[in-house]
């Protein structure tokens, strides 16, 4: 793909930095370019998200789903294993994470396509579920995006979203950001945080005709063998791993610091993190 276009639904388009006042660094863009980066350090965070959300859904076996945004297929993969669905399309910008998703072993009956959230590829009510899985918060109009999602979905059907509550600082690397931002640095956020609040997704829904609207936290843990463990995953994030990089080692130490005097460990010495989702599904009419 052209590293300079800029594509809607493209999370590798430039973010706005998380405060408004001179960082001491600026980071310009972020890209989700790497599947195995992602699925180390979202990846996981995203299953355990995604299935308390599906739990959460319910859905029937034997539908025709269609995953926007699917990254490198974490939850398109999980959609498979657990709900047997009859045909799954993966829509995402970036044809790196499509090639990790097409790779993966429990996602083999997907079809993965690079494609526009905002424009789906597709025509009218020819699928009975459409999820959004930590996704809509990139997206630059997220009404549309909602809207398109309710077009493709026939009548009775689902269609649904979660998203981490950066607002409310449910992220899971929301530790990291925070250290950084007391150093004065800047990191990037996607263009729509506040698309990610209950509220906003409860207005969303309704304003795409969607009825039956309900929404929901998602409260997940994730364990990491040590402190060692949690920062050499973390520090390689997207969102991060820029900024870490272009850091003097000084710098980077005085971070490892404030994080481990923030970060608790059980009495084995692991590292038991928390993150938040807010969800929201409906039905079309």
């Amino acid at each position: 793909m052209d590293q300079t276009r800029k594509m809607p639904h493209d999370r590798s388009h430039e973010l706005r930095p998380y405060r408004m006042e001179p960082p001491t660094m600026t980071v310009q863009s972020i890209r989700f370019d790497d599947g195995a980066v992602y699925e180390r350090t979202m990846g996981v965070w995203s299953g355990l998200a995604g299935r308390v959300f599906l739990d959460w859904l319910a859905p029937r076996d034997n539908l025709r789903w269609v995953d926007v945004g699917c990254g490198n297929g974490a939850f398109t993969e999980l959609l498979c294993q657990r709900h047997a669905p009859a045909a799954v399309d993966g829509i995402d910008p970036s044809e790196g994470q499509l090639a990790f998703a097409r790779a993966r072993e429990g996602a083999r009956q997907a079809t993965f396509h690079q494609g526009d959230a905002m424009a789906l590829p597709f025509g009218d009510a020819v699928f009975d579920a459409a999820v959004m899985a930590l996704v809509i918060f990139f997206v630059p109009e997220p009404a549309r995006g909602v809207a398109e999602m309710a077009r493709v979905v026939a009548p009775g059907g689902s269609v649904s979203a979660y998203a981490w509550d950066i607002p409310g600082g449910g992220f899971p690397l929301d530790a990291m950001w925070t250290g950084l931002r007391a150093m004065g640095l800047a990191h990037p956020l996607p263009p729509n945080v506040e698309a990610a609040r209950l509220e906003a997704l409860h207005g969303l829904w309704v304003q795409a005709g969607l009825r039956g609207v309900e929404t929901r936290q998602i409260t997940v843990q994730r364990r990491f063998a040590d402190f060692e463990d949690y920062w050499e995953t973390s520090r390689q994030a997207t969102s991060v791993a820029a900024t870490i990089a272009a850091m003097p080692p000084g710098d980077v130490e005085a971070l490892r610091a404030r994080l481990r005097a923030r970060i608790t460990t059980d009495d084995a010495g692991q590292v038991i993190c928390e993150a938040r989702a807010n969800a929201v599904k409906g039905v079309v009419a």
